[in-house]
């Protein structure tokens, strides 16, 4: 044996035993990496282009591989050629795949995006479950045969694309606006269906419908989450949030001012404990698409300080926004006469959809330990 050979032998020998395995989990990183760098702006005209694209592909392709299992795509003697039907066949092998990359691409890009309007508390739920679908999708590529399970991640896919893409579209965020891209779904997934069973004589609509049920209870169950305010409020995002001793507007600047931490509180950027005889500020940005124009909650709620109980409301504060601000439009409000306890103010869509969450404790007799300092946003 030469050199040569027996060095390609050897490296193939390692691919096999040490590259291979790890092959799948460095693509599913790199996609997410590459993703997180490139997914700037939700309103951005090309991501979404790319999003449409990536859904239509999917959906071509889901309807080619119906087709193809059952039997509705003629057979061609010459697969070599390079006609549309022999491209057809010379390419079903590798449609498993091809599905799981455009699923992993879609799964991958949503969960970036809804992970920038989710909070830990029930928003996460639907982020939880797109991440779900992400991890999952590099495990089932061998069960990209079952039209039904294909139907379903269609139906989820292009419901959470619409979920956001119609409010950076027409500039309105409601229910009504959400159940617009509910219908749209069912609609797009019912074509999807009946395209794919086109040809086979005297076909029951039932059989149409079986197809689509596991696709339509998916949607319904989104949009019980969205009543329940599980889904987060997309395409809004809370970019920076905090409670302060003082806000100044100097010209199109906003100057905080919070107590300084210890020194190893590097990431220390504004107040977790105030006093109750001085006014309290919270400002927070909140990203909005260029053409959205809603309103914004500033949800001030309290309890007593080492007890369990509920948060009380103490106001709900509105404020008009319009989008565009690359770092978030900005809005703050005022407190005055706090009681001691626990604080949070949330940041709230029109519809009541949790943003973001900000907390601090108020103490009787407070005296700041460290210094004041300022930032601007």
């Amino acid at each position: 044996m030469s050199l040569t050979a027996a060095l390609a032998q050897t490296m193939m020998q390692w691919h096999s035993t040490f590259l291979k395995p790890i092959l799948p989990a460095f693509f599913f990183f790199a996609g997410v990496t590459y993703d997180t760098l490139t997914l700037t702006r939700i309103d951005r005209l090309l991501d979404n282009l790319i999003l449409l694209l990536y859904l239509t592909l999917l959906g071509t392709l889901i309807i080619l591989t119906g087709r193809l299992q059952l039997g509705l795509v003629p057979s061609t003697p010459d697969i070599s050629g390079w006609n549309v039907l022999s491209l057809v066949h010379r390419t079903r092998p590798h449609l498993a795949k091809a599905l799981q990359f455009l699923l992993g691409g879609l799964f991958s890009a949503y969960a970036i995006l809804y992970s920038q309007s989710a909070s830990f508390s029930t928003t996460g739920i639907f982020l939880g479950i797109i991440v779900g679908f992400l991890i999952a999708n590099e495990f089932l590529q061998s069960r990209y045969s079952s039209l039904k399970m294909l139907i379903g991640l269609f139906a989820i896919v292009t419901l959470s694309f619409m979920t956001f893409f119609l409010p950076v579209l027409t500039g309105w965020m409601n229910a009504f606006v959400f159940l617009t891209g509910a219908v749209i779904t069912l609609v797009v997934v019912w074509k999807t269906v009946r395209l794919t069973l086109r040809g086979i004589l005297n076909l029951p609509v039932r059989a149409s419908m079986t197809i689509c049920l596991p696709a339509f209870s998916l949607v319904g169950l989104c949009a019980v989450f969205y009543f329940l305010n599980w889904i987060p409020p997309i395409p809004l995002s809370l970019k920076s949030g905090g409670i302060y001793h003082q806000i100044d507007k100097q010209q199109d600047q906003y100057v905080l001012t919070y107590e300084d931490g210890p020194w190893y509180a590097v990431w220390k950027r504004s107040d977790d404990r105030v006093g109750t005889d001085a006014p309290v500020y919270s400002f927070s940005s909140v990203f909005a698409p260029v053409t959205l124009h809603t309103t914004i909650y500033h949800h001030w709620e309290w309890r007593p300080l080492a007890e369990s109980a509920e948060f009380i409301t103490t106001d709900r504060i509105p404020i008009s926004i319009t989008g565009g601000r690359e770092h978030g439009y900005r809005l703050y409000t005022m407190k005055q006469r706090l009681q001691p306890g626990e604080w949070r103010v949330n940041v709230e869509a029109e519809d009541g959809r949790l943003i973001g969450r900000i907390t601090f404790i108020a103490e009787a007799n407070y005296s700041p330990s460290h210094d004041l300092r300022t930032i601007t946003q």
